[in-house]
């Protein structure tokens, strides 16, 4: 089936979640986070996701941006940094401020031309995705930004996925989900969306009962994906 719609996770897929503790640790003054801030964002970046599922599992629904501060709060004690308010609130603004990956712009627009619609798909609370949007200058190039605010789960529910038809009213066969997560990669595959999984870290595959489609490391070639007639296995 021809694929119409392109729907991306939003944080790992289009905004760099590593660029907030990146960008704060070159900053004057932060010698104590420019010694570890990998680790910082790695740790960040892992709690976040964990407390979203655990969360989903528990059905104790709360906001992103209130699991993105606790992933965060957890962080800042497993690298030594608890305490500093300064550095805290720092981080969190710069997180409302992501930077896109290079490509991102240029791919989006490259997919409207072949007349793909285009969307967000994310856990992201809609204040957060507004401001990501806003900041990376790509709102021109989207037609939908859809939060799970609307359904009070995090993914990978099926709720979650349900949000793409009712908003394009299309099939599920018709879309190419593009996230940066294997495991929603795996899970949007099994529900019956066409994937591609971007895998920057070159990780495994999850073993799980979906599997995506397309295997590449950054979203350079995504718009191939969606020419009428691509449905092969790729790995790149």
């Amino acid at each position: 089936m021809t694929i119409t719609t392109a729907v991306f996770d939003a944080y790992g897929t289009l905004f760099d979640v590593t660029a907030a503790a990146r960008e704060a640790a070159a900053e004057p003054g932060r010698t104590a986070l420019a010694d570890n801030w990998p680790a910082l964002a790695a740790h960040w970046r892992t709690k976040q996701l964990q407390y979203t599922w655990l969360r989903a599992v528990t059905g104790d629904h709360t906001d992103f941006w209130s699991v993105t501060c606790d992933g965060l709060d957890w962080a800042l004690e497993a690298t030594g940094l608890a305490g500093d308010t300064d550095l805290r609130d720092r981080l969190l603004q710069l997180y409302r401020e992501l930077t896109a990956y290079p490509e991102v712009p240029d791919m989006l627009a490259q997919l409207k031309s072949m007349g793909i619609a285009t969307a967000i798909l994310s856990n992201g609370s809609t204040e957060m995705l507004d401001a990501a949007v806003r900041s990376a200058g790509i709102g021109d190039r989207l037609d939908a930004v859809l939060s799970v605010d609307s359904v009070g789960i995090f993914k990978p529910a099926a709720a979650v996925y349900d949000l793409v038809g009712a908003c394009f009213g299309c099939e599920r066969q018709e879309v190419l989900f593009v996230s940066s997560n294997g495991w929603d990669a795996c899970c949007a595959a099994a529900y019956g969306f066409t994937t591609a999984w971007v895998n920057r870290a070159g990780e495994p595959t999850d073993r799980l009962p979906g599997q995506p489609m397309h295997q590449l490391p950054d979203l350079t070639c995504i718009p191939q994906f969606a020419e009428p007639g691509y449905g092969k296995f790729h790995n790149l």
